[in-house]
């Protein structure tokens, strides 16, 4: 049986982006990073401006992730049986009306202005669930377009550059939002959060390419929706791949709880939450520019433990530290840790699901790994609420340290994994 080995690194560091559709996909993915990176920071301090309450910057995630594990199943089904890039632009072009609703709320008029400090906060949340609608949708879709976008043997190096340039995005993403933040309130920031919204459907516009046309099946809707979790509970290793990372980022996740620590441990104002921000993603960029040179595939499994391990510490230190510089220098740790393990999962599951599957395999993707985000946004507002926020995240990377220990002693094929090789059914 041929098979076809990751492990080996590209020839070429720049191979993808010499393909000029995926060039403009990842300028698109860059632009639309940007908008949402702002977004982010902006609703976090405007949330925590408001309420002053940890548990309120919870439930924006909570907010956002019932759409997200709700629909995620039902959007694989329809990003593998529409055309992906189709549904990119509509949901891209549903999030420039989110951002614009955001914007809404900021103004003076008349119904803007009736609304009490609660009934704002909770319009915000409505507005944010019903962006995270629409990222159900274009998270599938625009993971399995990215694959038809390049051939099989430069799916490491797409996949990191992919993650490299969300990475970077998310450096910069949350600095500017902060800054936007500091000089014209969250009114300019959820302005050029549009802008970059915008921008990005734009872009997408410019990628010329179909989705491969797929016959049409008489399998029940259900069926082919449940096949992206028949497929991933078939495959042992790519499983304990994604729990690992469920429960790595459920527990040892800290954005949440940045604002806290930028208004109450670090006195940095919203500026420095920016920076708080975008310090696992400057982490991050520094180790993808590193693996597409040096691909962490050689001794596969071992590597991910110990990433996922990495993470968890610097959780623990980042919790502790009373000192700005430490609390920089934890998090950018955390983020060259984390993008190791996305990179590692991205090509397990990008190079071992068949392309009609891949929709649906990024749909289970996105609630194993993707919602826990937001979940764990809420863990953390809820348990920072009961211990305090520093309680909260020193918890977080010791139960992250104790996820890692039961994956590697429950399953010793992940920890034995020496390379990822793709399926032959592709």
């Amino acid at each position: 049986m041929a098979t076809e080995s990751a492990s080996a690194p590209a020839a070429d560091t720049f191979a993808a982006l010499r393909i000029p559709k995926f060039r403009n996909y990842i300028l698109a993915l860059f632009t639309f990073t940007l908008g949402i990176q702002i977004q982010g920071t902006v609703v976090g301090w405007q949330v925590y401006d408001l309420t002053h309450d940890p548990l309120a910057l919870g439930l924006v995630g909570l907010a956002e992730a019932i759409p997200a594990i709700s629909l995620s199943l039902v959007a694989g089904h329809v990003a593998d049986s529409h055309d992906r890039r189709r549904i990119s632009l509509v949901t891209l072009a549903a999030l420039v009306l989110c951002a614009i609703a955001l914007w809404l709320l900021t103004q003076t008029t008349p119904l803007a202005h009736t609304l009490t400090t609660n009934a704002r906060v909770n319009a915000i949340y409505v507005v944010i669930a019903l962006s995270g609608v629409a990222r159900a949708f274009l998270t599938p879709a625009r993971q399995a377009l990215s694959a038809e976008l390049v051939p099989r043997e430069l799916f490491s190096n797409s996949i990191t550059w992919r993650s490299g340039s969300w990475q970077l995005a998310a450096v910069l993403g949350p600095a500017l939002g902060g800054a936007l933040y500091a000089i014209g309130g969250s009114a300019l920031g959820y302005e050029i959060d549009a802008l970059f919204m915008v921008l990005a459907a734009l872009i997408m516009m410019t990628v010329r390419h179909r989705s491969p046309i797929r016959e049409a099946s008489d399998e029940p809707i259900m069926t082919s929706i449940m096949g992206g979790l028949r497929f991933v509970f078939a495959e042992p290793i790519l499983l304990s791949a994604l729990t690992l990372d469920l429960f790595s980022v459920l527990f040892g996740g800290a954005t949440a709880l940045l604002p806290v620590f930028a208004a109450e441990i670090l006195h940095t104002g919203p500026s420095g939450l920016g920076i708080l921000r975008a310090a696992p993603a400057v982490g991050a960029v520094v180790a993808s520019a590193a693996l597409t040179r040096w691909p962490p595939f050689a001794n596969t499994g071992r590597n991910l433990l110990i990433a996922v391990s990495g993470f968890g510490v610097c959780a623990i230190v980042f919790g502790l530290s009373t000192a700005l510089p430490l609390s920089l220098a934890a998090l950018a740790l955390g983020g060259a840790f984390d993008v190791v393990s996305v990179v590692v999962r991205s090509v397990m599951l990008q190079s071992r699901t068949p392309e009609s599957l891949l929709g649906r395999v990024s749909a289970v993707n996105q609630i194993f790994i993707g919602s826990s985000n937001e979940i764990g946004a809420f863990e953390s507002g809820l348990t920072a609420r009961w211990w305090g926020a520093v309680a909260s995240v020193v918890v977080g990377g010791l139960a992250t340290l104790g996820v890692v220990g039961t994956v590697a002693w429950k399953v010793p094929s992940l920890r034995a994994l020496k390379e990822i090789r793709t399926d032959p059914r592709r």
